[in-house]
């Protein structure tokens, strides 16, 4: 990604995993990663059966209220 954002001319400020970079970036980058994992507990999240959208909102909302 990094590469793809210097080809557009854009300095990239992207957090590296586990170093310091002090600009405020990836602050809340670990808590979405996190709860995209407890998501996943959910099989039928991991797995979409469903082909509706919004039966898929549905079961997301229920386990966003489970946890």
């Amino acid at each position: 990604h990094r590469r793809l954002v210097r080809a557009r001319g854009i300095r990239p400020r992207i957090a590296r995993r586990g170093t310091p970079h002090g600009s405020g970036l990836g602050v809340h980058r670990y808590v979405v990663e996190r709860t995209i994992a407890i998501l996943h507990w959910f099989r039928r999240l991991r797995i979409r059966w469903e082909i509706r959208d919004d039966i898929h909102e549905t079961f997301m909302t229920l386990a966003a209220a489970i946890i």
